[in-house]
């Protein structure tokens, strides 16, 4: 098996993995902190993103998770998709965003280079909320000789994870958007993972490395650094975790 591939993050839901020769960039956020409104609801950015999109160099690819919030794709990141060759996301997605986005059904792959990405599913709150949060997907990356990668997207559901683990794992690297995000909009039910089902998706996808995403830089991420820290020491699982 080849390098453990590079994770690097930079707030938000956004890192860039370098993989089988890729440079993949994760939900692109990068704009500065702000009130930023959204059906007639309000999400707000506290802490702006750690690097400016200009120095990124050049990308391969955007995994999308979703388009319609900007907690996931703001003012800057839509700028920077313009440049990308690609962008992977949902159907809906790609048809609002036009351009090179390209949509994808959960369990559909693409081959880029010696990688291939499979869209999976993602469930971004409670059962029967897809109607109000709208369509998401996650991402696996596989090639020969190369070990797995999850990227969960905005998945609240540990169902979901069981899916994925009955069809990749087990999993070298799971990029896990965590934070207990929480809104309004569904009576603060739980929008992604919290920190402790952030652990029991590691244990359940046999993850040999967790680097956690979606936890700082806005204020309906419920749960940060500590609480992650805390919830995988207390699985018996602090030894996978890789806070950025």
């Amino acid at each position: 098996m080849t390098a453990v591939p590079t994770v690097q993050v930079f707030g938000g839901p956004t890192a860039l993995i370098e993989y089988g020769g890729l440079r993949l960039l994760t939900d692109p956020t990068f704009d500065e902190p702000g009130v930023y409104p959204r059906g007639g609801r309000s999400l707000t950015k506290t802490l702006p993103g750690t690097v400016d999109p200009a120095e990124l160099g050049p990308l391969d690819a955007v995994l999308l998770s979703h388009d319609e919030h900007p907690d996931n794709l703001d003012h800057s990141g839509r700028k920077l998709l313009a440049d990308v060759p690609l962008t992977l996301t949902t159907r809906g997605g790609a048809e609002r965003l036009g351009g090179t986005a390209r949509g994808l059904a959960p369990w559909e792959s693409v081959r880029l280079g010696a990688v291939t990405i499979t869209a999976v599913p993602a469930q971004h709150g409670p059962d029967g909320s897809e109607a109000l949060v709208g369509e998401v997907i996650g991402f696996v990356l596989t090639g020969d000789g190369l070990p797995v990668v999850y990227v969960s997207g905005d998945n609240a559901s540990l169902r979901v994870v069981e899916r994925i683990a009955e069809r990749f794992g087990p999993v070298d690297t799971a990029v896990l958007f965590a934070g207990a995000a929480r809104t309004g909009l569904l009576d603060n039910a739980l929008l992604t993972l919290d920190s402790a089902r952030a652990a029991e998706a590691a244990r359940i996808l046999g993850a040999r490395r967790v680097v956690p995403v979606h936890f700082d830089s806005w204020a309906h991420f419920t749960e940060g650094r500590e609480p992650l820290l805390a919830a995988f020491a207390a699985a018996g699982l602090a030894d996978l975790l890789e806070l950025r």
